[in-house]
């Protein structure tokens, strides 16, 4: 019985420009030409694990079950650090042992895991030292892609390296997040969800404090203010989101990942 070729997508720090995405689809493509490439990113900030990770944390879902996501940004490559892949929620994922994974798993344990330490898998018995993606992740995306079993492309194991995702504070007067990630829009994207916004919220008003500025407010979408003028809202992401309507937040609000963000309930309900 013949097997379809699945999905293969890619998240990269790379670019475009030096030829290293090219290489790697050239490996798979060369061992599974049927294979349908998808990239998701290559302009992930150099050796930024978080942002690639919030990355396949917010695409993965849109891809139908049985994809395998190949993600490479991977600055202990050459070290010790291990290449595995891993089943979760119907998807396989491939790449460094370096905690790219977590957002995704969101503190569960994956079905299986694997450490890629087959050789007989890879392009070459002796992969370059600074290419993995080309030489270990690309070839074995390639054959899981086309049916290899997750526990026949190295040895099982539990181990996993894990990356911490900050968790917001929060009592009854309000909440305290982050600005997790930042769009190229400019939109700051915090770790605050809707259910715990509106559990707290109690149907009372919001200030939000966020550099600058304090927003007053939570919109439905970007044009409920008038252009230049920042607000809250609910992403596709179900996270609280500051934006600017037609601008930029993060440089009119002087907001990066990692800056504070503190919502207070007033007790002005709402209607």
């Amino acid at each position: 019985m013949s097997i379809t070729p699945r999905i293969i997508t890619l998240t990269t720090d790379f670019g475009l420009q030096d030829g290293y995405v090219a290489a790697m689809k050239g490996v798979i493509l060369g061992m599974a030409p049927d294979v349908r490439l998808v990239d998701i990113t290559h302009d992930v900030p150099a050796q930024d694990i978080m942002t690639a990770a919030f990355v396949l944390l917010r695409t993965y879902r849109s891809f139908p079950e049985g994809s395998v996501h190949l993600a490479v940004v991977d600055p202990g490559v050459g070290s010790a650090r291990r290449a595995i892949a891993l089943e979760h929620d119907g998807h396989t994922f491939i790449g460094p042992d370096n905690g790219l994974f977590s957002l995704v798993l969101s503190g569960q344990e994956p079905q299986a895991i694997a450490t890629l330490d087959k050789p007989g898998l890879w392009r070459a018995p002796q992969p370059s030292t600074t290419f993995h993606g080309r030489d270990i992740f690309a070839p074995v995306a390639a054959r899981l892609a086309m049916g290899l079993p997750l526990i026949d492309a190295g040895t099982e194991t539990r181990e996993l390296g894990r990356m911490s995702w900050a968790l917001p504070i929060s009592d009854h007067e309000g909440i305290r997040g982050w600005v997790v990630h930042v769009d190229r829009f400019g939109n700051c994207i915090t770790n605050i969800t809707r259910q715990e916004l509106e559990r707290l919220r109690e149907r009372r008003d919001v200030k939000c404090y966020a550099g600058n500025t304090i927003v007053s407010h939570v919109v439905n979408t970007y044009s409920d203010v008038s252009e230049g003028e920042p607000a809250m809202l609910i992403n596709s992401q179900e996270l609280l989101e500051i934006a600017v309507n037609s601008g930029s937040a993060q440089r009119l609000l002087g907001l990066e990942r990692g800056a504070p963000i503190n919502i207070l309930f007033t007790e002005d309900l709402i209607a």
